[in-house]
């Protein structure tokens, strides 16, 4: 955890603002420089799942969530626009099959996820009317290679990069498959924050923190590559051509797809409050 000594600039807080982060490589440009951007802040990182636990729990006050939180009920806003994307291949999003797709009966999810969860499961009802019965497979899993012993497991993250074939037919890059299958981008996390909290120290500070991310990728992926057991220019690929960190219009319009699909198979409710994603309906 990295941290300061004092907040200023955010109300209703007489401690240090906590924030939350991604473990993974595709957040660093996102969190580049944020140390020297919002000195007033305690950065936490860990795996997405338990992110959203912490900001639910109050042990957070912003977060870079799962992007289907937003739609859940909680009493969360979206406090930026930086956000983790894709418009096509993600890479590091993958179900993993020993058996054709269309033969899967058993899934694996990897603990760490939530939105990624939902989306593999609407993509196969959708794609190949497959609806596997389902399991956690955890980060620190021995089983890792062998799925746990399902039939296919999702996987994300670093290790998604480096997920191995020997155990496995086929795969599927979820981001690839949601492009192809919609023509939208898919957003991945959002930087939100509770309710009651004012963020707009801290957001400023995440946008300008993803702007010299963006502008630094040569660095970040040179720095990053030998942490996650990659070559550089693989690191940098990935950095700059599978992820996308801005939410824009497209990104709006595949979440707004992407909670109806969530809400027909009953991962969220139907409505939801559109304070809850205010950047997003704006």
């Amino acid at each position: 955890m990295w941290e300061c000594e004092s907040v200023t600039g955010f109300r209703g807080l007489d401690r240090k603002v906590r924030v939350g982060a991604v473990s993974y490589l595709n957040t660093r440009p996102l969190i580049h420089r944020f140390a020297e951007f919002a000195p007033d802040a305690a950065l936490v990182l860990d795996v997405p799942s338990r992110l959203a636990a912490l900001l639910s729990a109050g042990e957070l006050d912003v977060a870079l969530v799962p992007s289907i939180e937003a739609f859940r009920g909680h009493d969360y806003m979206v406090v930026s626009d930086a956000c983790i994307a894709c418009r096509g291949p993600v890479l590091s999003v993958k179900l993993l099959s020993r058996v054709p797709i269309s033969e899967i009966r058993t899934l694996a999810l990897d603990t760490g996820s939530r939105t990624s969860a939902a989306l593999v499961r609407i993509l196969l009802r959708a794609r190949f009317d497959v609806s596997p019965d389902v399991c956690s497979l955890h980060v620190s899993d021995e089983a890792f290679e062998s799925g746990g012993g399902a039939d296919a497991m999702l996987v994300i993250g670093d290790r998604a990069i480096h997920a191995s074939r020997r155990v496995y037919s086929d795969q599927l890059d979820l981001g690839e498959e949601w492009w192809g299958w919609t023509g939208l981008p898919f957003v991945f996390a959002m930087w939100m924050a509770r309710r009651g909290i004012d963020a707009k120290g801290v957001a400023a500070a995440l946008m300008r923190a993803r702007d010299a991310g963006v502008a630094a990728l040569d660095a970040i992926a040179s720095s990053a590559a030998p942490d996650v057991g990659i070559d550089e220019g693989t690191c940098l690929s990935y950095l700059r051509d599978n992820l996308h960190f801005t939410l824009g219009a497209e990104e709006r319009k595949g979440l707004r797809l992407f909670h109806r699909h969530a809400a027909r198979h009953g991962f969220v409710p139907a409505e939801y409050d559109p304070r809850t994603i205010g950047l997003i309906e704006s």
